[in-house]
C-alpha cells in the first residue's frame, strides 16, 4: 500500500551516486528500501511501464518504450512492460491493426501487486493506461505519464470531437502524475499553454548500428527518388506528400488502414508494403529525400532513422521535424510552409552532416533521462 503523497510534491527524483558506505534508513520498511534504490542510479530498481500501445504493433511508441525497456535492463534495472497482448482485446474503431484491452482493471491490479515496482510509468491513455492510474490514485501510489500522441486531433480527424474536449480530458488524465515526459521542446511549450504542468523533457534516440549509410536499396526507379517511411494512415497527411509535382520517383515504405486506398488512388507511385530491420534501412539509405509530411506528430523516430542513413529529410515546419533538425551543422533537409520547396531544397543537403547529426541521439541518454524522472512509487 502506497503512502499518500503531499501536494508539495512536484519533482521527480534524479538518480544521484549514494556516499561509500552511506546507511539506508534505520529499520527501513520495504518501500523506503525501495525507494532509497531508486534515487541511487548504479543500484537496480524495478521498473513497471504501462502501455496500451505493444507489440505486435509497430510505430514509435513502441520501439521507444521496447529500446528503453532493453537499455534499462542492460544497466542492472528490471523492467516489466504490461501491453494488451496479456488481454482480452477488440480492435481499435478505425484503426482495426490496434488492439484496445477489454475492461483490465482487477487483472491489471494483480498483475502490479505481483510485480512489486519500485516505479510507475504510464505511457499511455488507453484501457490499459485508465486502469493503472485509477490503480495507483486508489492507493496513493505515485507514478509518471508520457505524451507520446496527439490523441486530441487524431480522435477529432476520425469522429469530428472537438480538439478542446479531448484536451481537457488528457489535462484531466495526466495532471494526476508527478511528471509528464514530453520529447521536444515546442511540444513542451504548447502543452505548457494549454494548462499541462509538471512537464519533463525526454528525447528519443536511433539504432546507430541498423540504420547506416551502407547498404543502400537500388530501386531501379527514376532519380531522384522521395520517399515516406511510416504508418499509413490518415494523420499522417501521407496525400500532401502524394500529391507533390517533384522530379523522379516517390516511394512509400509502410503498411496501414490507408494502404490500399492510396495503392489504387496513386497508382504511379511504388508502394513497398512494410519493411523491418536491414530491409528498412536500406530503404532509408537509397533514396535521395525523406519526406515526413505529418503534422501531428510528437517527435518523428523516423526523422533520426532517415538521418543516420545519411538521407536528408524534408518536412513542414511543425513540432517534431523543427525540434530534432534544430541546431544541425551543415545542411540536413529542410523545413517549410511549403513542402515542395522543402523536399526541393533537401536534395542539396550533406548526406555525411545528416549521419553526424544522427549521431547526437542515443537510445542509452535517453534512457537515462527517462530514469532520471521517475518516482518512487511511495513518492519519497
Amino acid at each position: 500500500m502506497c503512502r499518500k503523497l503531499p501536494d508539495s510534491l512536484t519533482q521527480p527524483i534524479a538518480p544521484t551516486i549514494a556516499p561509500p558506505g552511506a546507511p539506508l534508513l534505520a529499520d527501513p520498511s520495504p518501500d523506503e528500501v525501495r525507494a532509497r534504490l531508486l534515487q541511487v542510479g548504479p543500484l537496480p530498481a524495478r521498473i513497471l511501464i504501462i502501455s496500451d500501445a505493444w507489440k505486435p504493433q509497430v510505430n514509435g511508441v513502441v520501439r521507444t518504450l521496447s529500446t528503453v525497456a532493453a537499455e534499462l535492463e542492460a544497466m542492472g534495472h528490471t523492467v516489466l512492460v504490461i501491453g494488451p497482448d496479456r488481454f482480452r482485446t477488440l480492435p481499435c474503431p478505425t484503426y482495426p491493426d490496434i488492439r484496445l484491452s477489454i475492461l483490465p482493471r482487477r487483472r491489471l491490479g494483480r498483475m502490479i501487486e505481483e510485480f512489486g515496482p519500485d516505479a510507475l510509468h504510464i505511457a499511455t491513455e488507453g484501457p490499459l493506461g485508465l486502469a493503472a492510474r485509477k490503480w495507483a490514485l486508489r492507493r496513493g501510489c505515485a507514478f509518471t505519464t508520457a505524451f507520446h500522441t496527439r490523441f486530441p486531433e487524431y480522435v477529432n480527424a476520425r469522429m469530428s470531437i472537438p480538439v478542446p474536449w479531448l484536451y481537457a480530458w488528457m489535462r484531466f488524465f495526466h495532471g494526476a502524475g508527478q511528471g509528464l515526459m514530453v520529447a521536444t521542446a515546442s511540444l513542451r511549450e504548447e502543452l505548457a499553454e494549454r494548462g499541462f504542468r509538471r512537464i519533463r523533457d525526454w528525447s528519443r534516440g536511433v539504432d546507430l548500428d541498423l540504420f547506416r549509410p551502407e547498404p543502400r536499396e537500388e530501386w531501379d526507379l527514376p532519380r531522384p527518388v522521395f520517399a515516406y517511411v511510416g504508418r499509413i494512415a490518415v494523420e499522417k497527411n501521407i496525400r500532401a506528400f502524394l500529391d507533390l509535382d517533384l522530379p523522379g520517383s516517390k516511394v512509400v515504405v509502410g503498411g496501414g488502414p490507408l494502404l490500399a486506398t492510396l495503392q489504387r488512388e496513386y497508382p504511379g507511385v511504388h508502394f513497398t508494403g512494410p519493411r523491418f530491420g536491414e530491409a528498412l534501412a536500406r530503404s532509408y539509405a537509397g533514396s535521395d529525400v525523406f519526406v515526413f509530411p505529418s503534422l501531428t506528430d510528437t517527435f518523428g523516430l523516423v526523422i533520426l532513422e532517415s538521418l543516420a542513413c545519411g538521407t536528408p529529410v524534408a518536412a513542414f515546419d511543425v513540432t517534431g521535424p523543427k525540434d530534432v533538425m534544430a541546431a544541425a551543422e551543415g545542411r540536413i533537409g529542410a523545413v517549410n510552409a511549403d513542402l515542395r520547396a522543402a523536399a526541393l531544397a533537401a536534395l542539396e543537403a550533406d548526406r555525411a552532416a545528416c549521419r553526424a547529426h544522427a549521431e547526437r541521439f542515443g537510445w542509452r541518454a535517453c534512457a537515462e533521462t527517462f530514469l532520471s524522472h521517475l518516482v518512487p512509487l511511495g513518492g519519497h
